[in-house]
C-alpha cells in the first residue's frame, strides 16, 4: 500500500472512530473540510502556503480533504491543581486531488500532562518566539509555522508559570525538545571519508526560556527569554575517525552551544544553529492592549557583540479587550498587527564590527546545503525566500539554498467581525536585497571578504490575503480565501478557494 493510499485510510478511520464516539465523551472533536480552490502562473502566493503549517493546497486547479481529530483534555490549565493527570491526541491529514494526488499527514501527536508540565511526541504545529499575534504575524524568525512540524519529543511548560514568590510577579514558561530531522544533504567540501550520496541522518535539537513580569491586576507587564534551534547529528559518518565525539558528547556541544575543534576539521560549532532573543511590554487600558515586541537574531555569532543589532523583526499589536460578541451597529474590530522585519545588515559590511565568523548569511549554512528548512520549506520566516520559490532570472549562488536573506519588510494584519462573518487580512510589501555573496561587497569572513558571486538587483514583492469565515448552524462552516502576489520577487500569481467544514 503506497503512502497516499494508507493516509486515506487513516483519515477515514478516524472520522469513523470520531462519529462513534461523539455520544461518549465531548473531549473528542472531530472534523472535516474540503477546499475547491485555483491558483494562476503555477504557484500559490505566499500568504496562501506560508505560515500555515505545511497545509497547503496544490498550485492550479485542486480539490483538498482537510481531516483532524483532537482528544482535548478534561480540564483547563490549573497551576495549583497538582494530582491534575490527563492526555490528548492532534491528528490532522491532508489530501489533495489535482493533477497530482498528494497526501500529508500535517499533525500527529500524542500528549500529556501532569501539573504545570506537558510532554509531547510526534509531529505538533509549533511556533517559538515573542510576537503579538502567531495567525497575523509575517512569522518568527526561529520557527514560524511555515513548514511541516519535525517529529520531536518534547517537554515544556507550555503557559506562564507564577513562581510562588514575590507574590507571583515573575511568571516562567520553556521547553526542551529532542527530534528527528532525517537525512540532510551535507556539503561534499566538509566530507573526510568516501561517501555515496553525501547525506547523513540528522536530529533537532530546540529549548526555550521565557519570562514576564507583572501581577495579574497590573496594567504594565515585561516579557523577555531566548530560543535556540539545532541540527546536528552522526558527524562521523563525515569525518570517519578524525571526530572525537561520542554521540552523547556532541549533543552536550550542542546543547551548549559549544565549538567543537580537531585537527583536520577545523573549529566550529556543530551543525547548524540559530535563534532569537526576544523582548516585549504589554500596557492594559479600559478597553485596548497594546503590546510590542522585539526578536533579535542570531545565526554565527554577530549578536554576542551586537554586531547584528539593527536586525530584527519589532512589532504593535493593538488588541480590542471589549468582550462584545457582536457590535450594535454589525461590526467589531478585534486586533490589528503592524510589523517591521529587517534582514538587511547581518554585520556583512566592511564598515560594521567585525566579526570571527564574518556575515550571518541568515538560514544559510555551509555545512547543511538546505540550510534552516525541513522538507524543502523554510522553517523561519517567510520573508525570506528560498531559491526554488523565487522568479526566475534573478542572481542565486547555488551554494545558497536561500536566495534572498537580506530583506526589509512592512507588513500589516487585522482580525474583525462583520455581520457575525470573521474576516482576516494580511498585506505585506518587502523589499529583498539577495544575501551577502550576491552583493557588492561579497561575503566576508572575520576582516576578509571574498568576491561576489554575482550581483543580485534589489526588487520589490507584494504579498496579500483575506480569509472570510461564518458559523452556520449544526456545526458547519464556510469560508473564503482570497491570496496574491504582485512584484519581482516571486512570481505573481493570484489564488482563492472555496471551503465547507463540519464539526463534531
Amino acid at each position: 500500500m503506497n503512502r497516499t493510499r494508507f493516509l486515506v485510510v487513516v483519515f477515514n478511520m478516524f472520522f469513523i472512530l470520531v462519529s462513534a464516539q461523539q455520544e461518549v465523551s465531548s473531549r473528542l472533536v472531530g472534523r472535516v473540510e474540503t477546499q475547491l480552490g485555483y491558483t494562476s502562473n503555477d504557484a500559490v502566493p505566499l500568504w496562501m502556503r506560508a505560515n500555515q503549517f505545511g497545509s497547503v493546497p496544490s498550485a492550479g486547479l485542486s480539490n483538498s480533504w482537510i481531516g483532524s481529530f483532537y482528544k482535548t483534555y478534561r480540564k483547563p490549565y490549573d497551576p495549583n491543581d497538582f494530582s491534575s493527570v490527563d492526555w490528548g491526541l492532534d491528528i490532522q491529514t491532508r489530501i489533495n486531488l489535482a493533477e497530482k494526488t498528494s497526501a500529508q499527514l500535517i499533525e500527529g501527536a500524542l500528549k500529556g500532562k501532569w501539573w504545570i508540565f506537558e510532554g509531547r511526541a510526534g509531529r505538533a504545529k509549533d511556533i517559538i518566539g515573542l510576537n503579538g499575534d502567531t495567525t497575523l504575524s509575517s512569522g518568527n524568525f526561529a520557527v514560524s509555522g511555515n513548514a511541516l512540524g519535525i517529529p520531536k519529543l518534547e517537554i515544556r511548560i507550555p503557559d506562564y508559570y507564577r513562581l510562588p514568590f514575590w507574590d507571583g510577579v515573575i511568571s516562567l514558561k520553556g521547553n526542551f525538545v529532542y527530534g528527528w530531522v532525517g537525512r540532510r544533504v551535507v556539503d561534499r567540501s566538509a566530507f573526510r571519508i568516501p561517501s555515496e550520496d553525501y547525506r547523513i541522518n540528522s536530529f533537532y535539537h530546540q529549548k526555550s526560556l521565557y519570562g514576564r513580569i507583572g501581577k495579574h491586576d497590573w496594567k504594565l507587564n515585561l516579557y523577555g527569554g531566548i530560543n535556540h534551534q539545532a541540527y546536528w547529528g552522526n558527524e562521523k559518518d563525515v569525518y570517519g575517525d578524525k571526530f572525537k565525539l561520542s554521540e552523547i558528547e556532541s549533543f552536550l556541544y550542542v546543547f551548549l552551544g559549544r565549538k567543537y575543534y580537531e585537527p583536520g576539521i577545523g573549529s566550529s560549532k556543530l551543525g547548524n544553529q540559530l535563534g532569537s532573543i526576544d523582548m516585549g511590554l504589554s500596557y492594559d487600558f479600559n478597553n485596548i492592549r497594546l503590546f510590542g515586541y522585539r526578536q533579535f537574531f542570531y545565526d554565527v555569532g554577530a549578536i554576542s557583540r551586537l554586531a547584528n543589532i539593527v536586525d530584527g523583526l519589532t512589532g504593535l499589536t493593538i488588541e480590542n479587550l471589549n468582550n462584545m460578541e457582536r457590535a450594535s451597529n454589525g461590526w467589531i474590530w478585534r486586533k490589528f498587527i503592524f510589523e517591521f522585519f529587517y534582514s538587511k545588515d547581518q554585520a556583512g559590511y566592511p564598515w560594521s564590527k567585525p566579526t570571527k565568523s564574518g556575515d550571518e548569511d541568515y538560514y544559510n549554512n555551509s555545512y547543511y546545503r538546505e540550510g534552516w528548512s525541513y522538507k524543502d520549506v523554510g522553517v523561519g520566516s517567510p520573508l525570506i525566500i528560498a531559491a526554488s520559490d523565487a522568479k526566475e532570472g534573478q542572481v542565486s549562488n547555488p551554494y545558497r539554498f536561500f536566495i534572498s536573506n537580506r530583506v526589509s519588510a512592512l507588513h500589516i494584519g487585522v482580525d474583525l467581525q462583520i455581520f457575525e462573518t470573521d474576516l482576516l487580512l494580511k498585506a505585506t510589501y518587502a523589499r529583498h536585497f539577495g544575501n551577502f555573496t550576491t552583493s557588492p561587497w561579497g561575503s566576508s569572513l572575520g576582516r576578509k571578504f571574498r568576491e561576489p558571486y554575482g550581483l543580485f538587483v534589489p526588487v520589490s514583492q507584494f504579498s496579500t490575503y483575506l480569509k472570510a469565515h461564518r458559523n452556520l448552524t449544526r456545526g458547519f462552516s464556510m469560508g473564503l480565501v482570497l491570496s496574491a502576489d504582485y512584484g519581482n520577487m516571486l512570481n505573481n500569481s493570484v489564488g482563492s478557494y472555496v471551503a465547507i467544514a463540519k464539526q463534531w
